[in-house]
């Protein structure tokens, strides 16, 4: 395995690790809070859980949602080439 494919892969890797950690991190903050059903829509419906984790101050893990969603889909780009 060269070095560049080596290096994407390990992206793909460590940036679906982020996203999954981070989602999962957000729908239990979100439980946590007020209204409570916030977490498990959010499990269901992706997209909404650094919406509303913003919204309820989780910042941080809505930036780390939202870094790993992208890093994993700029991965995702350079693996077609």
């Amino acid at each position: 395995m060269d070095p560049a494919t080596l290096a994407i892969v390990i992206g793909l890797v460590a940036s679906f690790a982020t996203l999954v950690t981070a989602h999962l991190w957000l729908a239990i903050g979100l439980t946590a809070r007020k209204p409570w059903w916030r977490g498990p829509v959010a499990l269901v419906v992706p997209p909404l859980a650094p919406w509303w984790g913003l919204d309820a101050g989780l910042r941080l893990r809505s930036a780390l949602w939202i870094t790993g969603a992208c890093g994993y889909v700029v991965t995702r780009i350079l693996a077609g080439w």
